[in-house]
């Protein structure tokens, strides 16, 4: 439920975006009565936003033409973080719809002054990314401001999950804290009900509510990115791979990412574990680390390594001897 403050807020933000709004949809759009609706424009009107009404059919409540707010007082570097925020979000699928973006940057352009307005557009338009969109899966921006609120006030969550089978669960967690990973949201959390920490698609997640029991205590040095790392790493797939890099675990960490593979010091190289639905890809990976390895599990991972290789030397053959071109 909108505090007062927040229906003030949206009732100005409404005013502006419209040149003429009735009562009738301030009410329906703040969920209040009528009275109410006349309480709130007297308040705007006591802050000194000229707010006029006009009685009879068609009439409704404007804002004086002519009369606009002070621009929002940004430096050229404080509205390229923000025009940058509301883009990115759009290109990484971290909103919950386009018309959220475009309504921020509709809001943003209208408080910028004229000539910081022109220059954040310009950005706008011309502003592209060298890596594709991920196919991610936005979060209502309700969804995660309530996450966020039971993680800040360290109070447990119950909602309705829906698992990757397709099973649907009630849950109650005590959730510590939200991971962003090639577009989809993940919670870390402590499932009471498994008494166990859990990682959950919050995508997936329906029903959220604030419970008043306090949220169970994170482990000592809990680290939220790091344990959805790992619990993406462990994704069931078909395959699971062992590996003795003859790589230091330093490097081996800077050349794959924690959410691929988990690593562990193995005297003077690295043991990757990871599970894979495809071992012809695994060797790809493996090819591309650059460095000497050991395959431990599975052995149908080396047929896929041997493949790897006669191709890559079938590729080196014939850039080395090319085909001489068909006579007339």
């Amino acid at each position: 439920m909108l505090s007062p403050t927040a229906r003030l807020l949206e009732l100005l933000e409404l005013l502006q975006a419209q040149t003429l709004t009735t009562g009738r949809e301030i009410s329906d759009r703040l969920g209040i009565d009528r009275r109410t609706v006349r309480r709130y424009v007297t308040a705007l009107q006591d802050l000194g936003i000229p707010v006029e009404g006009q009685r009879g059919v068609g009439g409704g409540y404007r804002i004086r033409p002519g009369f606009r707010l002070p621009p929002l007082m940004l430096d050229d570097d404080e509205a390229v973080v923000l025009a940058l925020g509301a883009i990115a979000a759009g290109h990484l699928g971290l909103h919950g719809s386009e018309e959220a973006v475009d309504g921020a940057l509709a809001k943003l352009h209208r408080v910028l002054p004229d000539a910081l307005r022109r220059r954040v557009e310009a950005l706008e338009a011309t502003l592209d990314f060298t890596a594709a969109a991920p196919d991610g899966a936005p979060v209502a921006g309700d969804t995660a401001l309530l996450v966020a609120e039971a993680i800040r006030r360290r109070r447990r969550l119950r909602t309705r999950y829906r698992s990757y089978a397709g099973e649907d669960t009630r849950r109650e967690l005590s959730p510590y804290g939200l991971v962003v990973h090639s577009g989809r949201w993940y919670l870390a959390a402590h499932d009471h009900g498994r008494d166990a920490l859990r990682t959950f698609r919050v995508d997936r997640m329906r029903e959220l509510g604030l419970l008043d029991a306090p949220a169970a205590p994170p482990p000592d040095g809990f680290d939220a990115v790091a344990h959805v790392s790992r619990s993406l790493a462990r994704v069931p797939w078909r395959w699971e791979v062992e590996v003795l890099l003859h790589l230091p675990l330093e490097e081996a960490a800077r050349r794959l990412p924690a959410t691929l593979a988990e690593l562990s010091g193995a005297g003077e190289g690295t043991l990757l574990r990871m599970r894979v639905g495809s071992l012809d890809w695994t060797a790809g990976q493996l090819a591309g680390l650059d460095c000497g390895f050991t395959i431990l599990k599975p052995e149908e991972l080396r047929a896929s390594v041997r493949a790897l290789a006669r191709r890559l030397e079938a590729q080196a053959d014939a850039e080395m001897h090319p085909a001489a071109p068909p006579g007339p």
